[in-house]
C-alpha cells in the first residue's frame, strides 16, 4: 500500500467523455465542484478501454453516503455490507461507492464500522471507508480497478490493469486464495469475466478456482440466483457453462443436472442446453429479449423428466407426473440457487406443455396457439427435436399449423383426426378433467320426490 498510481494522461488512452453517461458526469461534476474527489471506475473504464460499450457507470469518492445525499436530492442509500449511493434519473441509476479502507483495523474511531470477516476469511461488514490509495486494494480483478479522473480526464492505475487489459489477462489483486474466502462469489465473477472479455485467467489466479468450488456453499442462494443470471443471460452463456464445468462450479450451482450430464442418460440434456445457451446469446447479440424462465426450464428440465418418468412408472398420469417432478426438482434446488416463485411457476407451466403439444388432433388442438406460455413451448419444443429429445414431426406440425389461416388450420386437426381415427389410441396425455371421446356420457339420475313429513310448521 502508499504506492503511487501510474497515471495515464488523457493522449495517451482512448476514453473520450463523448462515451460517458451524461447522468454519470452530471454526478462527477458535482462532486467536484463540491470539493470532493470523482472517478469513474470499474467495468466502465475497461470496456471503454477495450471499445465497448458500457452497460453501467459507476462512480468512486472520497465523499461519504450521507454527502452524496445531501449533494443530490434523487439519492438513496442502499446496502448494509457496504453503504452505497444511488443518484436516480429516470429509469438511469447512478452508483456512488465511498473509497474503502483495507481490512486491517488500523485506529478506526469507535463510531466506525470496522470491516468484519467470518471463520472462514468471507467479509460480513465493509463500511469503512479511506483514500483511492485503500480503495484498490478491496477492488477484485487488475482490469476492474482502474479510475477515470474528470479533473484532468487521466487514469490512474495502481495494479497493472492496463497492460492486463492490452494482454487479454485477468489477474487478481492480491493474495488470490485469500481474495477468493474473502468473498467466494469472485469465483463466479473470474469464470464470467474471462467468458465475457475472452480474457486467459492469470495462472495464480486459476489455481484456486477449482479448489475453493466448495465455498459457494457458504454464498446465500438468492445472491447465486442473480450471478446465474448475469452468467447465462448476458451474451456469453456458452463460454460461461463451458467454464463453470471445467472448474467445478455448475456442481455447486446445479447438482441434479451436473450428475445427470455426468451420466450414459445425459446426452440429450447436453445437447439440448448447449443449444439453448447458443440460442440465448444469439438473441442478445441481436438485442433481442431473453426470459430467465426459459432459462430454468432447460438448465432443469433433464432432472424433470427423469423423475415424471419414474412417477408415471409408478402409475402416476403424464401431467400430474410432470407437476410433481417439477415441485421436487424445483424445490431440491432452492438450497443451492434461490429460484423465485414468479420463474419457477411459469416454468413448471412450459414444461407440462411439452406433454400438451404431443397432441395433433382434435379442435382443442387450435386452443393451444392462444395460450400465453404457447410460444415459449413451442421453442422449447424445437430445440428439443432439434437435438434428438423430442419428436421433429411434433415440431413440423406446430410449425406448419401457426403459418396456416384459421380455415386451414380446421381442417388440419380434422384430417389428422380422421386419419387416426381407426390407429390404436396412443399414450398420449389427456387434458386434465377431461373424458376421453370414446367412453360415453352416463345420464345423471334425478333424485325422487321425498313425500313431506310431519315436522312442526
Amino acid at each position: 500500500m502508499g504506492t503511487p498510481p501510474r497515471v495515464i494522461p488523457r493522449p495517451e488512452h482512448n476514453i473520450s467523455r463523448s462515451n460517458i453517461s451524461r447522468n454519470a458526469l452530471k454526478v462527477m461534476y458535482r462532486l467536484r465542484e463540491a470539493g470532493y474527489q470523482a472517478f469513474l471506475v470499474g467495468g466502465g473504464v475497461r470496456d471503454l478501454l477495450l471499445g465497448r460499450e458500457p452497460k453501467d457507470f459507476d462512480i468512486a469518492t472520497d465523499a461519504h453516503p450521507e454527502d452524496v445525499r445531501r449533494l443530490f436530492r434523487n439519492c438513496r442509500l442502499i446496502g448494509r455490507r457496504f453503504r452505497l449511493a444511488h443518484v436516480y434519473f429516470g429509469r438511469d441509476i447512478v452508483e456512488v461507492a465511498t473509497f474503502r479502507a483495507s481490512g486491517d483495523e488500523g485506529e478506526a474511531g469507535a463510531d466506525e464500522a470496522l470491516v468484519v470477516l467470518d471463520d472462514e476469511g468471507r467479509i460480513l461488514r465493509d463500511n469503512r471507508y479511506g483514500s483511492i490509495d485503500d480503495d484498490i486494494w478491496r477492488r477484485d480483478f487488475t482490469a476492474n480497478a482502474l479510475y477515470y479522473n474528470i479533473e484532468d480526464f487521466s487514469i490512474w492505475d495502481y495494479a497493472g490493469g492496463v497492460d492486463d487489459i492490452r494482454a487479454g489477462v485477468l489477474r487478481l489483486i492480491g493474495d488470490p486464495e485469500a481474495r477468493y474466502r474473502e468473498d467466494p462469489v469472485r469465483l463466479l465473477r473470474a469464470v464470467r469475466f474471462a467468458a465475457k472479455l475472452g480474457f486467459r485467467v492469470d495462472p495464480e489466479s486459476e489455481r484456486p478456482l477449482r479448489e475453493l468450488a466448495g465455498l459457494l456453499d457458504s454464498v446465500p442462494p438468492a445472491r447465486l440466483f442473480e450471478e446465474v443470471l448475469k452468467l447465462f443471460l448476458g451474451g456469453h452463456g456458452v463460454a460461461s457453462y463451458e467454464l463453470l464445468r471445467h472448474y467445478g462450479h455448475f456442481a455447486q450451482l446445479f447438482p441434479a443436472t451436473d450428475r445427470l450430464l455426468d451420466s450414459e442418460e445425459g446426452d440429450p440434456y447436453r445437447a439440448l442446453l448447449l443449444a439453448a445457451l447458443k440460442n440465448t446469446d444469439q438473441r442478445v447479440a441481436e438485442d433481442e429479449p431473453v426470459t430467465p424462465v426459459f432459462l430454468f426450464a432447460v438448465l432443469l428440465w433433464g432432472p424433470v423428466r427423469l423423475r415424471a418418468a419414474a412417477l408415471e412408472a409408478a402409475g402416476e398420469p403424464p401431467i400430474q407426473a410432470m407437476l410433481l417432478a417439477a415441485d421436487e426438482v424445483a424445490d431440491g434446488q432452492q438450497g443451492r440457487v434461490a429460484v423465485p416463485r414468479r420463474i419457477t411457476t411459469p416454468m413448471k407451466e412450459l414444461m407440462v406443455m411439452q406433454l400438451r403439444l404431443q397432441r395433433t388432433r382434435g379442435r382443442r388442438v387450435l386452443g393451444m396457439l392462444g395460450q400465453g406460455r404457447f410460444r415459449a413451448a413451442y421453442d422449447f419444443l424445437c430445440l428439443r427435436a432439434q437435438v434428438g429429445d423430442a419428436d421433429p414431426a411434433l415440431a413440423e406440425f406446430w410449425t406448419g399449423l401457426q403459418a396456416m389461416d384459421e380455415n386451414a388450420r380446421v381442417a388440419a386437426v380434422d384430417s389428422a383426426a380422421r386419419r387416426e381415427a381407426g390407429a390404436t389410441p396412443t399414450a398420449e396425455p389427456a387434458d386434465d378433467g377431461a373424458e376421453p371421446a370414446s367412453r360415453p356420457r352416463r345420464r345423471r339420475r334425478r333424485p325422487r320426490k321425498r313425500k313431506p313429513t310431519g315436522g312442526a310448521g
